[in-house]
């Protein structure tokens, strides 16, 4: 499966499928292209199908927190279009290699961002990016140049530039951007507004050629 993520996957981890099909809806709407709803939310594979639906040709909707060749499948069958998980095994890269799913795959050591890129991951995650910052990924591409890096976890639109000049080609944004107590107040047009923070700043980044 080919398919294009955008420089900002957005991550939503909610507590109930109402809630996260109204976030990717109004994701979408705000202009986002790549859209994470992670399997630790309840119901999260009947919101995955109803999002894939919503927004077929419109935003890539995918599936994180993916764990095992099991999750894989059932991610697949969902209709999830792309795989993100929190760290690397190989069995699940396999297996979402014979399902025809792209994945951005978690790693933290260069030992483990070497391993999942060479066992075929389409972007690898480096997670948790908040301990480390934009000068360690710096200093994994100088060994690793042809490594395409997503930090995720503790980006905020303020960061977003500093990540990109480090080397980074797209970024993971989860509470920064789906923020859950303006969900719980039902606050969408906050939801838009952090949207387009960080759209804006993904537009002024300097993504490296």
């Amino acid at each position: 499966m080919t398919i294009q993520l955008g420089r900002v996957i957005a991550i939503i981890r909610l507590p109930g499928p109402e809630v996260v099909v109204r976030a990717g809806r109004e994701l979408a709407e705000a202009g986002l292209d790549s859209i994470e709803v992670t399997l630790t939310t309840p119901t999260a594979l009947e919101a995955i199908a109803e999002l894939r639906n919503a927004l077929a040709g419109t935003c890539a909707v995918g599936a994180g927190s993916v764990r095992t060749p099991g999750d894989v499948s059932a991610a697949r069958d969902a209709g999830a279009q792309f795989l993100v998980t929190p760290t690397t095994r190989v069995e699940v890269l396999t297996e979402a290699a014979a399902a025809d799913l792209p994945v951005v795959c978690g790693a933290f050591t260069p030992t483990e961002v070497d391993v999942a890129w060479s066992s075929g991951a389409t972007l690898v995650k480096l997670f948790p990016a908040s301990h480390v910052g934009p000068a360690y990924l710096r200093e994994l591409r100088a060994p690793l140049p042809d490594v395409r890096l997503a930090p995720t976890g503790g980006v905020t639109p303020g960061s977003v530039g500093e990540w990109a000049a480090a080397g980074a080609v797209a970024v993971g944004a989860g509470s920064a951007l789906v923020n859950p107590s303006d969900v719980a107040a039902g606050d969408w047009p906050a939801l838009r507004r952090r949207a387009r923070a960080f759209l804006d700043a993904a537009a002024a980044a300097p993504w490296p050629r």
